[in-house]
């Protein structure tokens, strides 16, 4: 299922906030969200870990002008430009930050803290070299754009090929969903993005949506280990599309500045 990565969240607002855009305070909230905090590690010249705060005015002291998104899958080293060893890293996280002119890169590791019925997120993000390259199979934001609209139409097809109920409790609790997610994504782009950012994630996020009804709805609520394999090979290439995008709406906010030559 496609989710919103804490990658997207970080490139946004720190975007933002080396930008000038909004306060240190405000980026770290939208990053944090409902985690119970986010540390750095690994920062040049930084010892131990550090809070986002301060890693993030350091990535700018170090001359990071930008962050883009990287979302790697097995075979689709999505946003990465290497080297090999921070790309593993990710590829094991599934996504990372690539810092624009600083040669670094932050991989997030996930950690469960505190008691049954008391539980809570903590992210630490690791911070390594990264080659300062063109990153891999990034699309530009019409591209994207183009791209989600066909993987649309085809996530439909492939619904009603494979049988999938397009109505009923599952379903409209899943467009409930979506629609929630569809006002929330509003938030998880920080100013400064172009309009079309937000509509190609809010696209990604419905493509999303149909990939999610097509894994986990079925025909009278059975779906066999054939089944499934029928649909991830006809969801693959949508899912990688979606992500596709969300790379290229989340990045946008660089090429953007660097077409205009800031």
């Amino acid at each position: 299922m496609l989710t919103e990565p804490r990658a997207g969240l970080l490139a946004s607002w720190g975007n933002a906030l080396i930008a000038g855009l909004v306060s240190p305070d405000d980026a770290v909230l939208a990053v944090v969200g409902e985690d119970a905090v986010h540390r750095v590690e690994g920062l040049p010249d930084e010892p131990g870990q550090v809070g986002l705060t301060l890693a993030l005015g350091r990535l700018r002291a170090l001359g990071a002008t930008g962050l883009r998104v990287a979302l790697p899958a097995a075979g689709h080293p999505l946003g990465l430009s290497g080297p090999p060893d921070f790309n593993a890293r990710a590829l094991e996280a599934e996504e990372a930050v690539v810092a624009v002119g600083a040669a670094l890169g932050l991989v997030p590791e996930t950690y469960a803290v505190g008691p049954d019925g008391d539980r809570h997120v903590e992210v630490v993000w690791h911070c390594l070299p990264v080659r300062e390259a063109p990153p891999a199979d990034v699309p530009s934001l019409g591209e994207a754009e183009r791209e989600l609209a066909e993987a649309l139409r085809e996530a439909t097809e492939a619904l009603s090929r494979l049988d999938v109920a397009a109505s009923g409790p599952v379903a409209e609790a899943a467009v409930d969903a979506y629609r929630a997610r569809a006002e929330r994504g509003r938030e998880l782009l920080a100013p400064g993005y172009p309009p079309r950012a937000f509509r190609v994630l809010e696209l990604a996020q419905r493509v999303g949506l149909l990939i999610s009804v097509a894994y986990e709805n079925g025909h009278g609520g059975a779906v066999s280990a054939a089944e499934m394999a029928a649909r991830a090979e006809l969801l693959r290439p949508v899912e990688r599309t979606a992500r596709r995008a969300q790379v290229a709406a989340y990045n946008s906010f660089v090429e953007e500045r660097e077409r205009r030559g800031r």
